[in-house]
């Protein structure tokens, strides 16, 4: 009897796990029996989550370009944007891999899916889904107080920006991807969600395609009053100006506004979106301003003769 009382103390002390289930982003249901505690990123952006969640020490492998934060830079890549390294994913033994669903390619995916290993598919396409990731992925790793945490104060700060731009007029707005090809992005993409944030609207929104090419005359055709791009280098400066400043200007001899916000701040679905939000609301102030003074601006007054 005594015996039994000790067996039953100490199963009452083991931790017990129910299992988690979780719906990715593309509607897909992915089940652990507990939380994972060996992960592989296949995307930057994933990656920057899972530090935020509290889970960067369960990340055993990742791809290219995970550089952020410092701690990232040391974790051991198996591949980059277009290809994994299937057989060291094997090898790893990944209790749940998290990929891009629009940006892994799709014969990567199915491979992991042929390899029985869970696949979580990760695609913010609001602001608030930033959040919502960091708490799916602290569900995941079993880290869900730091993960809620992280996820409070992006919320906290998405709303002090939502409520400081409330309001304002609408800023007609071209995103420029890339250069060459001159590509952009519609209205399901996370920078439309920035823009909207900002007060800006993107001009092509209404494309079908996520992100679609299109040509020099139809943005200037459109005729934006902001030309946004994203900063890698200054040598992405100097391009944009060049490209911008061809004999071709806007209507009413205008051009438009060019500004350049940090790429890691809005190319990449993270916490640090806001950081890029806040310089490019900023900016589009800057835009309403010079609107305004010009349409504030007193007609010359003919001076009559004496």
């Amino acid at each position: 009897m005594r015996l039994v009382s000790l067996i039953s103390l100490v199963w009452l002390s083991m931790p017990v796990f129910a299992g988690i289930s979780l719906e990715d982003d593309a509607g897909n249901v992915v089940a652990l029996e507990r939380p994972a505690r060996r992960i592989v990123s296949l995307a930057p952006h994933v990656t920057e989550l899972l530090f935020e969640a509290g889970a960067g020490d369960a990340i055993v492998a990742t791809v290219e370009f995970s550089d952020y934060p410092l701690a990232a830079q040391v974790i051991p890549r198996i591949g980059d944007a277009w290809r994994i390294d299937r057989e060291a994913l094997a090898v790893l033994r990944p209790d749940v891999v998290i990929a891009w669903a629009s940006g892994t390619p799709p014969r990567e995916l199915e491979a992991i899916r042929k390899l029985g290993i869970p696949l979580f598919l990760s695609e913010p396409r609001q602001l608030p889904d930033i959040a919502a990731q960091i708490r799916e992925f602290g569900k995941l790793a079993g880290t869900r107080e730091p993960a809620n945490a992280a996820a409070a104060r992006y919320e906290a700060k998405l709303e002090s920006l939502r409520s400081r731009y409330a309001g304002k007029s609408i800023v007609p707005v071209f995103y420029q991807m890339s250069l060459r090809p001159l590509m952009t992005v519609n209205g399901d993409h996370i920078i439309s969600a920035v823009l909207k944030l900002c007060g800006g609207a993107n001009i092509f929104s209404r494309l079908g395609e996520l992100a679609p090419v299109v040509s020099r005359e139809a943005v200037l055709a459109a005729a934006p009053a902001a030309i946004v791009y994203a900063l890698s280098t200054e040598r992405d400066r100097t391009a944009a100006t060049r490209f911008w400043s061809l004999p071709s200007q806007l209507p009413a001899g205008r051009k438009a506004t060019l500004i350049a916000v940090p790429a890691d701040y809005i190319h990449r679905p993270t916490t640090r979106i806001l950081e890029g939000a806040a310089q490019l609301c900023d900016a589009l102030e800057g835009v309403r301003k010079q609107a305004e003074s010009r349409s504030q601006k007193p007609e010359s007054r003919i001076q009559k003769p004496e």
